[in-house]
């Protein structure tokens, strides 16, 4: 398994499962990944980073903000400023662009992506005009709300096997129909959301 928001040992320490049990490893496993990707689509964002960079266009219209400190070009979350490459064009004639900041300050330095990027000379284009941004998408690190979100989303989807219709009971309260959303999981991801997603 690749990507996931917490590892194996933490999941079975969390579940009572002796570290020398492989038997449900490959349940445990399964959860894990769906726990990370659920999170993933909750917030609207991925907060492991890439191996590699890639490249992303973008159209600037609907994506810049204005402030005294310049212009601002919203970007996907970017992990590392290292190999990040910066170029305005259009129909494939692209030219780099050394002059801007990213922003917010320090966030790579505060285990934080760089959410935008701001030039104060001149703005970002219009028209025709898109940036493309090579970089190494996602997270320097995941967040500990988000590793610990992942354990307790993936306790839960392990432990649903044993609850099929949504339903688990106990001797002492009774049958508790299960709610849809862990209240746990969502106080630890929500202000990871992005406008419009969770």
């Amino acid at each position: 398994m690749a990507n996931e928001y917490a590892d194996l040992a933490t999941l079975k320490l969390s579940l009572g499962v002796e570290p020398g049990d492989i038997t449900r490893d490959t349940l445990l496993n399964k959860a894990l990944t769906a726990a990370s990707r659920s999170i993933d689509a909750s917030t609207g964002r991925r907060f492991y980073l890439d191996a590699t960079g890639t490249a992303r266009t973008y159209n600037p219209n609907g994506r810049v903000v204005c402030d005294e400190a310049g212009v601002r070009l919203l970007v996907d979350d970017i992990g590392t400023a290292a190999g990040l490459v910066v170029e305005t064009g259009s129909a494939g004639a692209f030219t780099a662009v050394t002059d801007y900041e990213t922003t917010p300050d320090n966030a790579l330095v505060r285990g934080r992506p760089v959410t935008g990027l701001l030039r104060t000379a001149v703005g970002w284009g219009a028209g025709a005009t898109r940036v493309r941004i090579t970089a190494r998408w996602g997270w320097p690190v995941v967040p500990t709300e988000v590793e610990q979100a992942t354990v307790i989303q993936a306790s839960r989807l392990y432990k649903r096997k044993d609850s099929p219709e949504g339903v688990t009971g106990s001797a002492e309260w009774g049958v508790v129909r299960l709610s849809r959303r862990d209240p746990d999981v969502w106080a630890l991801i929500e202000h990871f959301v992005l406008p419009g997603f969770g």
